[in-house]
């Protein structure tokens, strides 16, 4: 699970206004126009609702002063009229509230995912795929609701809050200094309560999170869980998870009734100000009985700005966990930088490795000094037990990690001096897991990448014998595939990925013994398609059996990330004192274990 969040949780939870800003700016200025009628369709509103009260002071003092029906009728109508009016621009604002969030939000949603994926590896190996989704999706849904109701409540109230005290000086600088009192006194109660709750709303939030990515995993691995009997295991995580939502909601629900005592406590106060005031200013004859209605009615109001806050004030404490999460997350940078731009040139590519360190952690080295150099069009064989650093020799090729000391060159460029979608546009890697997905066979071939032509793929596909297989389909390139490659064999799904890398037309290419898991006979297709793929390219083949070794120009073996054994296949075979001859002699299928 998610630790990112444990050093943060210690530390008082104080949310400023511009951190919600923030997250939104960038994605709210291209909706200028639209956020601007907002605006001035909330000043409309607010205005209206200044004016109505007015019509009816003049309504009550006119009908008590005994004036004629027909002004009063003209009064009456006018009230109707801008009541209706009122109504239409609410509609407006709501409609216009929920389209900017949306755009907004969605915007956001899609710069976090490209953040997400830009980060490194090591990220994504600590936060599952469910935690994220919930983050992604689940906080900006609420970040959604915060700006199309909270936001738009808080400004339009604010506003409203002004109109209604600009209005009450002008009828009495007394009765505006009180009410404004008043004001100042509720904005402070709520200043003061507003991030009460957030912290224990933050690890609410964290356990939805938790359980969503508990349930993807459990999904993802339920037939070991059926097999192994581990189903009641799962279902006690389960209720111990929700039940872990349930209590952080309880306390922080506990916290949401003490902001809703204090802000009730001073409507009361505010109640009990506008009737004492009006009563003293009418005894005195100062005032109309009208203008005590108006005294009234601008106070409940006032109220209703303070009301809503309350209502609003759960949205609040809950999106300001939400955002305090997305802020993290968007604040995490990659290790792994982009380069200056050396562009990696065409062809077969030479790689070399100078005195190159790495460890995941510290004190845990993966690889110690590794140093070797790949001719260009050259096939090494890399072997060694599991845990000796194939794998990690290939992320750092890829750039998923950068070494902690040494060199990596391709064709003479170093790795960190290259783009990272020029270094991975120039490299490719078939392994024996193929990922597909639910899309069409030309974007599962292509990755999504539209510029390349359907003449291409077509080729492609008839050179590696697919297709018999493409013209089985209904629809062709535009059949849809299943999710994991449903439907497909395993060697189809391995010759998709071959597909992929002839497509691409890499300069060096990764296989990690793709065809270990196959059939005789799929392997066999699989072989014709390695030798047509290695072709005028560099290759590492990483190998788990002796098959695929007698391809390889030259053999390095790895021990406890060094370099036991580097040189021609043919010398290191015919050397009865090399390893690589050893291996030979015992079986590389038992030993390379």
């Amino acid at each position: 699970m998610s630790t990112m969040h444990e050093t943060e949780e210690k530390k008082p939870v104080r949310l400023s206004l511009r951190t919600y800003w923030n997250l939104l700016a960038r994605h709210i200025r291209p909706q200028g126009v639209r956020f601007s009628l907002l605006l001035l369709l909330m000043l409309g509103n607010i205005g209206l609702q200044l004016v109505n009260p007015q019509i009816m002071r003049v309504f009550i003092d006119d009908a008590l002063a005994g004036r004629p029906l027909d002004l009063l009728m003209v009064a009456a109508a006018a009230f109707i009229a801008i009541a209706l009016a009122q109504q239409a621009v609410s509609v407006g604002v709501t409609y216009l509230g929920e389209s900017t969030a949306w755009t907004a939000t969605n915007a956001l949603r899609a710069e976090l995912a490209r953040h997400c994926l830009s980060l490194d590896l090591g990220f994504h190996n600590e936060h599952t795929p469910g935690e994220l989704i919930e983050r992604i999706n689940g906080d900006i849904t609420q970040m959604s609701a915060f700006f199309s109701q909270f936001v738009v409540t808080l400004l339009g109230n604010l506003l409203l809050m002004l109109g209604i005290l600009g209005v009450l000086f002008g009828e009495d600088w007394r009765v505006g200094l009180a009410f404004l009192v008043f004001a100042a006194v509720s904005l402070l109660a709520l200043a003061l309560v507003s991030n009460y709750a957030v912290r224990d709303w933050k690890e609410k939030r964290q356990a939805d999170a938790d359980l969503v990515s508990f349930i993807e995993e459990a999904l993802s691995g339920s037939e070991d869980l059926r097999a192994s009997g581990a189903v009641a295991y799962a279902i006690r995580e389960l209720y111990r998870l929700q039940t872990l939502i349930f209590k952080r909601a309880w306390t922080a629900e506990g916290k949401n009734l003490v902001i809703e005592f204090v802000v009730g406590l001073v409507l009361i106060l505010g109640q009990a100000l506008a009737l004492g005031t009006g009563y003293l200013l009418f005894t005195r004859g100062l005032i109309s009985v009208g203008t005590v209605y108006l005294f009234v009615r601008y106070l409940n109001l006032l109220s209703v700005p303070i009301l809503e806050m309350t209502r609003e004030m759960r949205s609040f404490q809950t999106i300001g966990a939400c955002v305090e999460r997305l802020d993290e997350l968007r604040r995490l940078q990659p290790v792994v930088q982009d380069g200056p731009g050396v562009e990696i040139p065409v062809g077969a590519l030479g790689l070399s490795f100078e005195d190159v360190h790495f460890a995941y952690t510290a004190h845990e080295p993966v690889l110690r000094g590794l140093s070797f150099e790949l001719k260009p069009g050259s096939v090494l064989g890399l072997l060694g037990r599991t845990g000796s650093g194939k794998s990690t020799l290939a992320r750092l090729i890829f750039r998923l990690y950068d070494p902690n000391g040494g060199h990596i060159r391709l064709a003479g460029v170093e790795l960190n001096a290259a783009r990272l979608i020029n270094l991975r546009g120039r490299i490719a890697m078939v392994t024996q897991e193929v990922q597909l997905f639910r899309a069409s066979v030309r974007d599962n071939l292509t990755f999504f990448d539209r510029s390349i032509s359907d003449a291409r793929v077509q080729v492609v596909v008839a050179e590696l014998g697919l297709d018999d297989w493409l013209n089985s389909l209904s629809a062709g390139l535009d059949s849809e595939l299943e999710p994991g490659g449903r439907g497909l064999s395993a060697g189809e799904a391995q010759l998709l990925a071959m597909a992929r890398v002839f497509l691409r037309d890499p300069g060096l290419v990764i296989l990690d013994e793709a065809s270990s898991r196959l059939d005789p006979a799929t392997e066999q297709r699989i072989e014709r398609a390695v030798e047509h793929l290695l072709r005028g390219r560099t290759a590492i083949i990483i190998a788990h059996r002796l098959g695929t070794v007698q391809r390889a120009d030259r053999i390095l073996i790895l021990e406890e990330g060094r370099a036991c054994e580097d040189g021609p296949r043919a010398a290191l075979a015919n050397d009865p004192s090399s390893r690589f001859s050893g291996l030979l002699r015992t079986g590389l299928e038992e030993v390379l274990v």
